[in-house]
């Protein structure tokens, strides 16, 4: 009877995902191979003969059968790396993205000594990152979903980061003031929503995608009420999607802000707006 190895298993994979129309099949199928068999490339190539049981492909099989039902691989694996530490996701948070790290890298550059405020925390990539790579006066993130602020406080404690969370809208659940206040809220219109990647559509939370009928509701409202939140010469981050930039600039503007700044990512797309208020 042929034996299942490694090397087996994995080309099985590929083929699955590749027959599903997943653009990264052999990516995939190696990722969850490492994640199921706790395995490193260099551990594989020195013995991809290594027999597999049944029962062990059977699992592997089933991971790589959820991928290709577009469940994203992050939530099959229950992680992702960001700013070099690793989160803990669930279909309850947005998974954090390689684009937000140019936000958080932006308020790295003034953080230390800072209070820092996140809005729409989510996993609280953003403001556990900054916590652990920075040296913040305070720590604080907001989220309006019980179940996205459990896992927040989950990954804080995971890194042992001193953050503070609360359960709120925006700003509505905020008491004090601070000198940063950064976010990376839901901006996609509402007409766009259709027209996700089916991984981002029919698995990642709604609520931390839609932006309301333009994309710029939420960012109204922060802009609008932040400054009753910062100290004289607080500064606002928000990140943006790649088409928001004038009007975001323009919004920022219009309430008085100073120095903004629009901010690339590494792909070059409009990725971060800032202003500071007096």
């Amino acid at each position: 009877m042929n034996k299942n190895t490694l090397e087996i298993v994995l080309l099985k994979g590929e083929e699955i995902l590749k027959e599903a129309g997943i653009l990264e099949a052999k990516l995939d199928a190696w990722y969850l191979l490492e994640y199921y068999f706790h395995i490193t490339r260099s551990e594989f190539f020195l013995n991809p003969r290594k027999e597999i049981n049944p029962s062990m492909t059977k699992e592997y099989l089933s991971l790589i059968q959820k991928r290709a039902d577009r469940i994203p691989l992050q939530y099959i694996t229950g992680e992702q790396e960001f700013m070099g530490l690793t989160y803990k996701v669930t279909p309850d948070v947005l998974i954090p993205r390689q684009d937000t790290e140019t936000l958080v890298e932006e308020v790295m550059k003034v953080a230390n000594h800072k209070k820092v405020l996140d809005l729409c925390t989510g996993s609280g990539c953003i403001i556990i990152s900054l916590s652990v790579l920075c040296n913040l006066e305070k720590a604080l993130g907001t989220d309006i979903s019980k179940e996205a602020l459990a896992i927040a406080k989950e990954n804080a404690s995971n890194h042992q980061a001193e953050v503070i969370f609360l359960e709120g809208n925006l700003l509505e659940s905020v008491t004090e003031s601070f000198d940063i206040i950064v976010s990376n809220p839901p901006y996609i219109p509402t007409t766009d929503i259709d027209g996700l990647m089916t991984e981002v559509r029919e698995h990642e939370p709604i609520l931390a995608l839609d932006g309301r009928e333009d994309g710029l509701y939420f960012y109204r409202k922060i802009v609008k009420e932040a400054p009753n939140y910062l100290n004289p010469g607080g500064m606002l981050f928000l990140e943006i999607g790649y088409n928001q930039g004038e009007a975001l600039m323009n919004l920022l503007g219009e309430s008085g802000y100073e120095d903004i700044r629009l901010i690339k990512d590494l792909a070059g797309h409009n990725r971060v707006v800032y202003g500071r208020i007096q």
